[in-house]
């Protein structure tokens, strides 16, 4: 198996080194990786490849079993050490890949054309292959950021891996935040959400990872989130969301455990995401600081609520309870309806404590 490769240099930018050369996808694999996304026991994010997609490769596979196939789209790979440059004439260098322990780089792109080859290792068909030469592996994870967010990349998978890069666009960088701060949610064992965000790596998870980050854009961006962060820094930030979530799920136990979106829109992502300007209106309007702060809160909306059974009140529009979509229509309804129930239940306390204290 070859380790050795003429390439052209292709002069792109002082950060990395680009490099592009011929090779079958049998000489690829022994040079990258496919590294799988997925958690150590810890919990730690390891990889950042999709799962394979079979149907993908299976027709990937059948084209090029034909004799007239072309496949001039390259495959790009990264790596960080193990690679020898040798110049030589002009842009034109030579790449000594050491394969002593394995493989030295990782597939950013191509991970499917490459699996679709490997079992035709008896042709001599070649591919162009991008090698991508980077400072350290979180540029590495950047360049893989950047390379396939313009592709159809499950979305779920490029926000787990953003807490690990940096030097993003405004937009990329208020997801990071997000993203970070619910993974915490779903691994940390203080959480009350410990396990059941569905992350590209915790498939089983039934609370949307999408749901909860657009909680925290929405708070960070114009709520609680946004004093926190801001005197307190992140942790601060896991402790109110953690505490608000547990005083949820202590208000409204029978409506979340062992629930389902399907079975329950408390899980559901209108309820996660309405529920979401609840926290802020309690933290800001009524100082709410702790989980039994947030659970007082909570409890004077029992009795207005159908998470599981029963109707929605709404003023212009009652509902039946599994009629809430995930929409920006029906987000908007239901947090209207949470808002204005806490605001009319405490002008009532209000006038209340007024008539007994007179």
């Amino acid at each position: 198996m070859r380790n050795k490769f003429v390439a052209l240099r292709a002069k792109q930018g002082d950060q990395h080194a680009v490099f592009c050369f011929a090779a079958t996808a049998d000489e690829v694999l022994a040079i990258a990786r496919i590294d799988r996304a997925g958690r150590d026991t810890q919990g730690d994010l390891f990889g950042f490849q999709r799962p394979q997609i079979a149907h993908h490769i299976h027709q990937i596979r059948d084209y090029l079993q034909r004799p007239d196939a072309v496949l001039p789209n390259s495959v790009v790979i990264a790596l960080t050490n193990g690679i020898t440059i040798i110049e030589r004439q002009d842009e034109m260098v030579e790449l000594v890949f050491d394969l002593s322990k394995g493989p030295v780089a990782a597939v950013v792109d191509g991970q499917q054309r490459l699996s679709a080859l490997a079992p035709l290792s008896g042709r001599p068909f070649q591919l162009f292959v991008s090698c991508l030469v980077c400072e350290n592996t979180k540029e590495l994870q950047r360049q893989f950021i950047l390379i396939n967010s313009t592709k159809p990349l499950p979305k779920e998978l490029i926000y787990e891996l953003l807490p690990a890069v940096e030097g993003l666009s405004p937009t990329l960088n208020a997801r990071r935040f997000a993203s970070s701060l619910t993974q915490r949610l779903n691994f940390d064992k203080n959480s009350p959400l410990v396990g059941q965000i569905h992350l590209h790596t915790n498939p089983n998870g039934r609370l949307s990872s999408n749901a909860l980050q657009r909680v925290i854009m929405n708070s960070r961006s114009d709520g609680a989130l946004r004093e926190m962060f801001s005197t307190r820094g992140e942790p601060a930030c896991f402790d109110l969301v953690a505490d608000f979530y547990g005083a949820v799920i202590d208000v409204f136990g029978k409506a979340w455990i062992g629930m389902s979106p399907k079975t329950s829109r408390l899980v559901h992502g209108v309820g996660l995401v309405a529920l979401g300007y609840v926290m802020d209106y309690a933290w800001i309007a009524e100082s709410a600081r702790t989980r039994s702060a947030f659970a007082k809160v909570l409890r004077r909306l029992e009795g207005s609520t159908a998470w599981a059974s029963g109707a929605w009140a709404f003023p212009d529009d009652p509902r039946p309870w599994n009629r809430l979509q995930n929409t920006t229509a029906d987000i908007r309804i239901l947090t209207d309806f949470l808002l204005l129930t806490l605001k009319k239940s405490r002008t009532a306390m209000s006038l209340d404590g007024a008539l007994h204290a007179t």
